[in-house]
């Protein structure tokens, strides 16, 4: 398996230009199926998963088409589902992928039936797919769980899934998605109460109504879905990611320097930002040559900030590793609650071997910030947990060793070679 070979200790000058978002692309690409017309999708993120997805609907029966590395067009990807026959993910295709789910509506919306593995990703919690089953059994939907797998279909006399109100039981972003796709082919009013708000949600949104669906309330806790006979072909720009924008900022709060993110969207990181500033980072933002950019200027020591990860708009959940890696070497004391993820605190013991000062009670981590981190090796435990450790080496002394970096290649576009264009010390070891 490839490894990260760090070198700590250079600070970070220049400019990053941020990619698409993996939690952005990964819905879309699932939202192509609910269509008999081409779809093209641009600024797609060249990931581990978005590859694995692409896999998958291509063995449904999609032609998918990626522009080739390196080419102007390599972040577009031309879909066309009218030779949708196969409507399954198998296990096989998505064991390592959580976001299988999201074929589940688009399929039963479109074809009445569909066979969907229980899906697998980090190993950072529970995920349960309960609230996905009752949400489009509301539908109409007629769900079993068996041998491993979601087989699905219609309700004996139905021809199409039926609107109706779903209020989960908690807030799940993949859930609202799941079901705001699933309505937009429903006969009738579909409304989510308690809807996730994450800009995600609002750019699947966009482009499910740029291909004919009809949805307001976007971006709040109630959505409303009028349901449509058909949705035609269209094109979409995915939104910059909000995450990897996040994780470079806190990588230049710690190493220092002074660092512009091109497309980076800082209205949609108000809190993570708010708390850099409290830090003593200096952050400004605005518009240059037709898209936003983020500027953050960092040098010396920050002051360590306490958080409580929530739902959005609130501190993001796949922030707390990167912030927590930036409050080991931030002066003084720092409290960090996790309320989403039970197991979210697994790279805690990969920073202690880095001299890190951290102390877990459940929920709670308490860190005592220190002057310097050490290098070793290191092992990534999951997608966030790998950028938190990249960051702790970015800033400790001598060199740090990160194992196990197909988490980082889930999630990270080239991070290696973006962080290498800034000016960090950092190289691929291939396995």
């Amino acid at each position: 398996m490839d490894k990260l070979k760090i070198r700590g200790g250079n600070t970070l000058a220049g400019t990053v230009t941020i990619s698409g978002a993996k939690n952005a692309a990964l819905p879309e690409l699932c939202a192509a199926l609910l269509s008999s017309e081409p779809v093209t999708l641009t600024n797609v993120p060249r990931l581990q998963d978005v590859s694995t997805m692409l896999k998958l609907i291509r063995n449904m029966g999609v032609s998918a088409e990626q522009g080739a590395p390196g080419q102007p067009d390599a972040g577009t990807v031309r879909l066309d589902a009218s030779g949708l026959n196969n409507p399954e993910a198998p296990y096989d295709l998505v064991k390592t992928m959580r976001a299988s789910v999201l074929a589940l509506g688009p399929l039963l919306a479109r074809f009445g039936h569909a066979t969907v593995s229980l899906p697998g990703g980090c190993a950072i919690g529970s995920r349960p797919v309960d609230q996905h089953i009752k949400g489009l059994q509301a539908m109409g939907a007629d769900i079993v769980v068996e041998h491993g797998y979601m087989v699905a279909k219609l309700a004996s006399g139905l021809t199409r899934l039926k609107g109706c109100h779903i209020t989960t039981d908690m807030v799940t972003v993949t859930g609202t998605e799941n079901f705001m796709m699933a309505a937009a082919l429903a006969d009738g009013e579909t409304i989510l109460e308690n809807a996730a708000q994450e800009p995600e949600i609002g750019d699947l949104a966009e482009m499910l109504i740029s291909m004919g669906a009809k949805i307001e309330g976007q971006g709040s806790r109630r959505i409303r879905i009028q349901g449509v006979d058909r949705l035609h072909g269209a094109s979409h720009q995915v939104v910059a990611d909000r995450i990897e924008t996040g994780t470079f900022l806190c990588a230049v709060a710690a190493a220092g320097g002074d660092v512009v993110l091109r497309h980076g969207r800082a209205d949609h990181l108000e809190v993570v930002i708010d708390k850099l500033r409290e830090a003593g980072a200096s952050i400004s933002a605005g518009q240059a040559d037709g898209a936003g950019f983020i500027r953050i200027q960092s040098q010396g020591r920050l002051k360590a900030q306490s958080f409580r990860t929530t739902e959005y708009p609130g501190f993001p959940t796949d922030m707390q590793a990167q912030f927590m890696a930036l409050n080991a070497i931030s002066h003084g004391a720092s409290k960090v609650t996790e309320t989403i993820f039970e197991n979210r605190f697994m790279h805690v013991n990969e920073m202690v071997r880095l001299g890190a000062k951290i102390q877990i009670d459940g929920k709670v981590a308490l860190l005592e910030g220190v002057e310097k981190l050490s290098g070793a090796t290191v092992m990534a435990t999951d997608l966030r947990a790998s950028a938190s450790l990249v960051i702790a080496g970015l800033v400790a002394d001598g060199e740090t060793v990160v194992e196990r970096i197909y988490h980082l290649d889930r999630g990270y576009d080239q991070m290696e070679t973006k962080l290498r264009g800034i000016g960090a010390d950092i190289e691929r070891v291939k396995a």
